[in-house]
């Protein structure tokens, strides 16, 4: 890397990045990220999605994008990140998964050197990194929540998403020392059921846990957020008053109220470095 390069890296603007997780599946966490994202788009915010579920990613799919490429091809060397990277709706841009690949443990150090540098080289200036990780408590999903500046647990009301929802937390906050989760009810009647369900699991972590729970919002059951997803749409763009609409512009206002984060974690490619480290130090224990 050349002085010229390394100062680039350097003036780079601050970068957020937001892990989005789930203990369980189907609570609607992808849908979370792609509608948060595309409303970030709209406010004029530069936004780049990493379909971090790397067995199963589908938030292409969820968008109506069609990658040729995913991220294996820039771990083989087959391609360049700018090439693989997808422009979706309101210019947001979509780092597709890949499909069959072994964990990020597994990766020798001449493939994550290439990662971290193909990030380091985009020539993209990003306000937003949203990460969509997998559900669950797997190595992969401690990792990505554990090197990003701010988490977001998604959610529903039914005893098997609280109970993996608070399993999540406890996990990461006994064995890795994370303090601040923010929290997400989705699929739920209104705003009220929503503070309740954050009541319910706010009950739980003050007797058994030290950390601070922050309710960031409800995402309500909505028709025309299904019809959306059938139209393999958006649905803060297909039907943008819609209830669920509203409530993911009161998301974005609040994610764009957090702070920007200060030195090298501000970077994306330290976001990578921590991603990478954090796997090498869950292999080794």
């Amino acid at each position: 890397m050349d002085q010229a390069e390394g100062l680039r890296r350097l003036q780079r603007p601050a970068t957020k990045v937001i892990t989005v997780a789930s203990g369980k599946g189907g609570v609607g966490k992808t849908n979370v990220v792609a509608n948060l994202a595309v409303r970030l788009g709209m406010a004029g915010r530069r936004v780049l999605v990493f379909d971090a579920d790397l067995g199963l990613g589908n938030i292409d799919i969820l968008l109506g994008l069609a990658p040729r490429y995913n991220i294996s091809h820039v771990l083989s060397g087959e391609k360049t990140l700018e090439q693989v990277l997808v422009q979706g709706p309101h210019g947001i841009w979509v780092l597709p998964a890949s499909s069959g690949v072994a964990h990020m443990a597994a990766l020798d150090t001449q493939s994550q050197s290439r990662l971290i540098d193909a990030v380091s080289r985009l020539d993209i200036q990003l306000d937003y990194l949203l990460v969509d990780c997998a559900a669950g408590i797997s190595g992969d999903v401690l990792t990505f929540s554990r090197a990003a500046q701010h988490l977001v647990v998604v959610l529903s009301n039914e005893p098997a998403s609280v109970a993996d929802a608070y399993a999540l937390i406890k996990v990461l906050s006994k064995q890795y020392g994370l303090k601040r989760f923010h929290l997400l009810p989705n699929m739920v009647r209104d705003a009220r059921e929503g503070r309740a369900l954050f009541a319910k699991i706010c009950g739980v972590a003050d007797r058994y846990l030290d950390v601070s729970l922050d309710l960031v919002g409800a995402i309500p059951l909505d028709a025309a957020l299904r019809a959306a997803v059938r139209a393999q749409r958006a649905v803060v763009e297909s039907a943008p008053q819609s209830p669920a609409s509203v409530a993911f512009a009161a998301l974005s206002a609040r994610v764009q109220g957090w702070p920007l984060p200060e030195g090298p974690g501000g970077q994306i490619e330290f976001f990578m470095a921590q991603w990478l480290q954090a796997e090498q130090s869950a292999a080794s224990a």
